[in-house]
């Protein structure tokens, strides 16, 4: 966990100073994080009745997000709609938490 955390902080933290740098040009940089999602990838252990409760319960929504859901922030962010937006790590996690 540490490399994951570690790795990830450092994505953040890229994302924020590539914005700052490119901003002035007109680019918008941002990171879309998604949390547990129901993938392919996934498929190997999101298919174990145990696994696939405890990943539900580290979400406060108590479910796994579809790629249609991901997909819909990647969208929002790609479009105009987000034109002022940029320099952020956008959570679409479901609200991630290990409470359960």
């Amino acid at each position: 966990m540490a490399a994951y955390a570690a790795s990830k902080a450092g994505m953040i933290g890229l994302t924020k100073v590539l914005a700052a740098g490119y901003g002035s040009e007109g680019m918008r940089i941002n990171a879309l994080l998604p949390g547990g999602t129901d993938t392919q990838m996934n498929g190997e252990f999101g298919n174990v009745p145990d696994v696939k409760k405890f990943v539900k319960g580290m979400h406060t929504l108590k479910r796994i997000a579809m790629p249609e859901e991901i997909a819909l922030s990647a969208l929002y962010l790609a479009s105009d709609a987000s034109n002022f937006t940029t320099g952020i790590a956008m959570l679409v996690d479901g609200g991630w938490w290990c409470v359960d």
